[in-house]
């Protein structure tokens, strides 16, 4: 079977990718950015290096055996002069030589502007993606600022960019702090719709061998 890994053309698709592998033990992460040029030479290094295209058949040789798996989370947008790349992997031997640090360790795992944090649902704790602190700060600023100017148009057009990002959990929590904001500001127009993220193709293939 040809080895494959997705290359996500969108952050939410990147985001989303990472979102369903840590659950399932890709615990330990490094990332970085690669010139696009070389992008597609990065991710057949680390599938020869770490596997990172193997299938399930063989993610479970390889654990057997005490070997950690990895899987490629590569964003990388058409035209991009670079691509962003994060690298996850379960407990196991094989990646001594490369710097991994552990989800859920202090300070918390960001990535692509957002950052990675745990909530409570129905009785247990699930991941999501959320917006990071400075930009919240400078969100909060932002819309305070153009509401005192009566900018109303240009906090519309604010709300509407807010709402239109990737609609993960605590994400939408926090578009929600920023729209009672506003509210409470004395903003009476009418708020934008805010998108529940749908089920998301992690990206196209790119072949491996």
């Amino acid at each position: 079977m040809l080895a494959t890994t997705p290359i996500a053309r969108s952050k939410t698709a990147a985001l989303a990718r990472v979102l369903d592998c840590v659950p399932k033990g890709y615990c330990r992460y490094t990332c970085g950015t690669v010139k696009a040029t070389k992008a597609e030479a990065l991710a057949k290094k680390f599938h020869a290096r770490f596997g990172i295209g193997c299938t399930a058949a063989q993610r479970i040789t390889r654990k057997s055996k005490g070997r950690a798996n990895a899987v490629l989370v590569m964003y990388w947008p058409q035209e991009a002069e670079y691509a962003a790349w994060l690298l996850l992997a379960t407990d196991g031997n094989g990646l001594e030589d490369e710097m991994l640090r552990t989800v859920g360790s202090k300070p918390r795992m960001s990535w692509l502007g957002y950052e990675l944090v745990l909530y409570p649902s129905a009785g247990r704790t699930v991941w999501t993606w959320r917006r990071e602190k400075r930009e919240m700060t400078e969100l909060h600023a932002l819309l305070a600022s153009q509401i005192a100017q009566r900018q109303y148009s240009a906090v519309s057009e604010t709300l509407q960019r807010i709402a239109r990002q990737p609609g993960f959990h605590g994400v939408r929590t926090q578009t929600w702090e920023l729209f009672h904001a506003v509210r409470r500001r004395g903003y009476a127009e009418e708020l934008p719709h805010i998108f529940y993220l749908q089920k998301v193709s992690h990206g196209d293939r790119l072949p491996l061998d």
